[in-house]
């Protein structure tokens, strides 16, 4: 059985480094993605991460979780704004983990389907075919 994901949907594809977000085209075996803006990192050192980070935790994985952190602030701030409804999020796993500690119920509520994928390097017919696929 697939999830159905209805038009205009935004689906975001992240990792550590970078966020894309794609618009929802069309239905069913006719969806396609538009790119609709990237987010990378921004002033990582005057922000840290929600909730509390593992001692071991490298710098490196605490400007990935605060970008993770950003980037749910982004989503959040769209959601406000109206800027989409339904939501489909792929990210890899430790990154996926981090976007859910710091996801606002309005983003938990608009989630369709959240999948543990590392599509960033993926072209959009790729993207495409994974939203498809759900």
């Amino acid at each position: 059985m697939s999830v159905r994901i209805p038009e205009k949907s935004l689906v975001v594809v992240a990792d550590g480094h970078r966020a894309v977000l794609f618009r929802v085209e069309g239905k069913g075996d006719a969806l396609s993605l538009r790119e609709e803006r990237a987010l990378t990192p921004q002033n990582l050192a005057d922000e840290s991460a929600s909730g509390v980070s593992p001692v071991e935790q490298s710098p490196r994985e605490q400007d990935e979780a605060t970008f993770a952190k950003q980037v749910m602030q982004a989503l959040y701030r769209m959601k406000h704004a109206g800027q989409y409804e339904g939501l489909v999020l792929f990210a890899d796993p430790q990154t996926l983990g981090q976007m859910r500690q710091s996801m606002h119920k309005i983003v938990e509520d608009s989630l369709i389907e959240s999948a543990a994928k590392s599509l960033t390097n993926q072209s959009g017919d790729d993207i495409a075919e994974a939203v498809r696929r759900l």
